[in-house]
């Protein structure tokens, strides 16, 4: 192998696949990056086994090849380079790369070694802007469980209803919804939110599209010259419709920067009790009050203007609340709930495909 490639390009590659790489995985290889040649394009690529990116850019090559080399070491000494051409130069298992004050060789591992993932062959494929995509998955993989016990909560769900993509996170404490687009294809499938969270990293404000393509194992994402593959998360998503309220006793509109305001000051003084705060609706007073106890710091108490239908209070994991109020773009958000126990609700007027719903705690 040997090429020409420029080093922000080389470097923007390396950092878009390079986290994938695991120097903690039982297989080494796992640890590197695979370069290969195919005519004037280069594709860098690195895999955990469940995800792999491969990020292709342009370069100028004399002779294909291909070697895998230690992703760390690489990504950090390109990214140190001036920005320059680099010349690299394959020999055996050792990787030159060298620019004009600059020369390294880098201890390579066969490219033959490097598991791939499978290619999706006969699988559905649809399209979304990559814009929206980003906004509405950012705002749904918030919700997902990081807790291995229970599998399909650690994913991401997206299904079709309706005519309409939704895509769906919970971990049983919270639960967020969003609707992406329409869909003339029936969608069923669950990813890793693991692989979600790098498929949003990678989109850039640039893109225009985002190209998803699955079958019954495995899913794609293609975002311009990257393309990210993932295991499909086996299991059967709870049904979690029953759980949404089909209407409310209690509703509070308020600007949503009031509501995050009082509640984050409010969790001040909730370390205690879990992070537990009461929230209270009062139609008379047109106020959302919440109230906090720490009975070794003391006790706090915020309220912000709302427009209010009905009276009530309910008591919520204060960090489940700003993580909600954190995912919702609009201005204004609606709290929404019927009884101490049962579920309550935040949306925005602004955003009517998202829903975010958090099980209330025994207070």
């Amino acid at each position: 192998m040997k090429l020409q490639v420029t080093q922000e390009n080389l470097s923007r590659a390396l950092n878009t696949v390079g986290r994938v790489a695991s120097t903690r995985a039982t297989l080494p290889i796992l640890a590197n990056v695979l370069i290969k040649t195919d005519k004037n394009r280069v594709s860098v690529s690195a895999s955990n086994l469940d995800i792999a990116i491969t990020h292709r850019i342009g370069g100028k090559v004399e002779k294909n090849g291909a070697i895998t080399v230690p992703a760390r070491l690489t990504q950090d000494f390109v990214s140190n380079l001036p920005d320059s051409v680099l010349k690299l130069d394959l020999n055996k298992h050792k990787l030159s790369i060298v620019t004009d004050k600059y020369q390294s060789v880098v201890n390579g591992m066969p490219a033959d070694d490097f598991p791939v993932m499978p290619a999706i062959s006969g699988g559905t494929k649809w399209r979304l802007p990559a814009t929206e995509f980003k906004k509405a998955l950012s705002q749904v993989v918030v919700a997902a469980s990081n807790d291995d016990a229970r599998p399909v909560l650690t994913g991401v769900y997206f299904y079709s209803r309706g005519g309409e993509v939704i895509a769906v996170a919970t971990d049983s404490y919270r639960l967020a919804e969003n609707k992406l687009g329409k869909a003339s294809k029936s969608i069923n499938f669950l990813v890793p939110a693991g692989a979600i969270n790098d498929v949003l990293r990678i989109i850039s404000d640039s893109d225009k599209e985002v190209v998803i393509t699955h079958d019954d194992q495995q899913v794609s994402f293609e975002i311009g010259d990257v393309s990210l593959v993932a295991r499909l998360v086996e299991g059967n998503y709870p049904d979690y419709r029953k759980l949404m309220p089909a209407k409310f006793a209690v509703t509070a509109k308020m600007k949503r920067s009031d509501f995050a305001n009082i509640t984050k000051v409010s969790s001040l003084f909730a370390r205690e009790s879990a992070g537990g705060v009461t929230i209270k609706v009062d139609k008379a007073e047109k106020a959302v009050s919440i109230n906090a106890i720490a009975s070794q710091l003391g006790e706090n108490t915020a309220a912000a203007s709302a427009e209010v239908t009905g009276n009530g209070e309910v008591t919520l994991n204060s960090r489940y609340l700003i993580e909600a109020l954190g995912a919702i773009y609009g201005d204004e958000v609606e709290f929404c709930f019927n009884g101490k126990l049962e579920p309550c609700i935040l949306r925005s007027p602004h955003e009517p495909g998202y829903t975010h719903l958090i099980m209330p705690l025994r207070s």
